[in-house]
């Protein structure tokens, strides 16, 4: 089964590689991968750096999605608190509908 690994994941690879206190073959044996998929990464990184200068609306809708994205997993997480809290309600006797 392949590996994967989250687009924030990937980023902090390629930013601890750039800051250059370890060689890329240390990072890659701390966080048990291969060499070349950080290699891949960062050429990855670099080619794409340039577009971030010339299309200020790709960070906004990026940065947009990364907000929507965090808002679906609040949202969630509200969600399962209520109904843990309902069911902890009519588990220990206390009425639910009485708040």
């Amino acid at each position: 089964m392949r590996k994967r690994y989250t687009a924030k994941f990937k980023a902090e690879i390629v930013q601890e590689v750039l800051r250059e206190n370890k060689t890329i073959a240390e990072i890659a044996s701390e966080h048990g991968m291969h060499p070349n998929q950080i290699h891949r990464w960062r050429a990855i990184a670099l080619k794409g750096l340039a577009s971030l200068f010339n299309d200020e609306t790709k960070a906004a809708k990026a940065a947009e999605a990364d907000h929507e994205v965090k808002l679906d997993e609040l949202y969630a997480e509200i969600g399962r608190l209520t109904t843990q809290l309902t069911w902890l309600k009519k588990k220990s006797g206390i009425d639910p509908q009485q708040g």
